[in-house]
């Protein structure tokens, strides 16, 4: 017998071998109905692969985002098997879960895959869900794994295997498609009942643009037709309501190509708004007792080195701007915080003159590849009203909670009446993807938490999410449509003034 305990701490014995969805069903039929994976000690499972040991689980339906997670990436491989029987030879990439449905890169050779095939992807699709193929797993050694692709001739799948660790590798089968994949799946392709694929993209293997580019098939499913209904009657209202039509026809923005992709150009009319919401906002931050500073759009390489900005990004943003002088570089100002700290330093403060808080509405520049453009959400320039407060440790958590009451004040202002909040924390087992100490990481992490445990406010915790220099904590709202987007973050950062040997 093992122990299985849920997320109330209550225990119950079962025999060796259950599964999740025999747990499920201890407790319900209709939730061994609804259950799509199962966390056993944190890690999310496949909810039909047996347990062996004593564990800690979490069942998972619908309503949660890892129970989405396992239908959508169970369907990106139903997707992949149906390409497989309609494109003999076809070579595969990567196909994701994302927020809405899945996708996956595909290599389809010398035939070209449109819009216009995809009706015939989608009754392929239909026909496999009706097999109610079943979700098998598989572990190889990575030996086996790279054989078995090597062999097929699939070598994007030998790239993403060589650069695992050593050791074994889990496949995952429906039907007569296998793929690297480490889960979690549906039990069968029959959970699956309403199939609609959504475009057709080019996306360049692992997002170089120096690689090949592949073909990327959009896609989403549901458990119920209703469901797909209701959300293609979403996409037809967010077409109505589509920012870059809607900015064309009120004469807000526009773009030009002779000026560059990604830089919108403000019409008189989207000036005229965006002045009075930066009025706004800077009558906001000026009760707050914030100084509006203005910092230049370019800055010279040294600068983002000591922030670190250049080695985290420096591949892959602008590249520098030479001058007649051999020795000088500078780049496209990518964010506005080594220019603040350089204004921090002009004056010696004391103690007693903390907390010091500076704003700028400043614009930013960070390169995009053009296949990943949209409209203004995203773009190559862009202004951020964007403030630095530099502060004692004693004053972090006060100043935290008048941020947050900043920011939830512009959410009742502009009648953002949904909102979610995560704090956004460093990933344990990749620190060597941030900089700055683990004291440093642990006083940031410790004073977020503490600062939303007071407030009252509920928060998400996200591992991962931080940016490379600290943690943050992060403010998402619902649109009109009930789609969400990332408005609003926090951060606490103990590395940049050391760094730049702030005092």
């Amino acid at each position: 017998m093992i122990r299985i305990t849920f997320p109330d701490n209550t225990v119950q014995e079962f025999e060796e071998g259950v599964t999740g969805l025999d747990i499920a069903r201890s407790i319900s039929n209709r939730l061994a109905k609804e259950v799509l994976s199962v966390s056993v000690d944190g890690v999310v499972w496949d909810v039909h692969r047996p347990i062996y040991h004593d564990a800690k689980i979490k069942l998972y339906t619908w309503d949660d985002e890892e129970g989405k997670h396992a239908f959508w990436h169970s369907s990106a491989h139903l997707m992949a098997e149906a390409l497989e029987e309609l494109y003999p030879g076809i070579k595969f990439g990567i196909g994701p879960s994302i927020d809405q449905g899945f996708y996956y890169d595909v290599d389809p050779g010398d035939r070209a895959i449109t819009d216009a095939d995809l009706p015939g992807i989608e009754e392929k699709m239909q026909e496999i869900v009706a097999r109610k193929e079943a979700f098998q797993r598989e572990e190889v050694p990575k030996e086996k794994a790279m054989e078995y692709y090597q062999d097929k001739g699939d070598q994007y799948k030998v790239e993403l295997i060589r650069e695992l660790e050593d050791g074994e590798i889990s496949f995952y089968t429906n039907g007569n498609f296998t793929d690297l994949c480490r889960g979690p799946h549906l039990p069968n392709t029959g959970y699956i009942k309403a199939v609609k694929l959504l475009g057709v993209a080019g996306a360049y293997w692992r997002g170089d643009e120096h690689n090949k580019q592949m073909t990327r098939i959009y896609g989403i499913t549901f458990p119920k037709k209703k469901m797909l209904d209701e959300y293609l009657q979403m996409l037809e209202e967010a077409r109505k309501r589509d920012h870059r039509k809607l900015g064309k026809q009120l004469e807000l923005f526009s773009f030009s190509q002779k000026v560059g992709s990604g830089l919108p150009l403000w019409l008189p009319k989207g000036a005229a708004l965006r002045e009075r919401l930066e009025n706004f906002l800077k009558q906001i931050q000026k009760e707050y007792g914030y100084q509006q500073v203005i910092s230049p759009h370019i800055g010279q390489k040294e600068l983002y080195e000591t922030s670190g900005h250049y080695a985290k990004y420096g591949k892959d943003s602008f590249q520098p701007i030479k001058t007649p002088d051999e020795n000088e570089e500078f780049l496209l100002k990518p964010m506005n915080c080594p220019h603040h700290c350089e204004i921090y330093r002009h004056t010696q403060y004391s103690y007693k003159d903390l907390p010091v808080r500076f704003a700028e509405f400043g614009t930013v520049y960070r390169y995009e590849q053009s296949g990943e453009l949209h409209g203004l959400t995203r773009v190559r320039g862009f202004t951020q009203d964007d403030a630095h407060i530099f502060c004692r440790p004693d004053q972090l958590k006060e100043e935290f909670k008048k941020v947050m009451d900043i920011i939830l004040k512009i959410f009742e202002a502009l009648e953002f009446d949904t909102y979610t909040v995560q704090a956004s924390l460093r990933d344990p087992d990749k620190k060597d993807e941030y900089i700055g100490s683990d004291e440093n990481w642990e006083k940031s992490e410790k004073a977020i938490l503490e600062t939303v445990e007071e407030t009252g406010i509920e928060a998400k915790i996200e591992y991962g999410e931080a940016a490379f220099y600290g943690p943050k904590l992060d403010f998402m709202v619902k649109d009109a449509l009930g789609r969400e987007w990332q408005l609003g973050t926090i951060q606490v950062d103990y590395n940049l003034p050391e760094r730049f040997d702030l005092e």
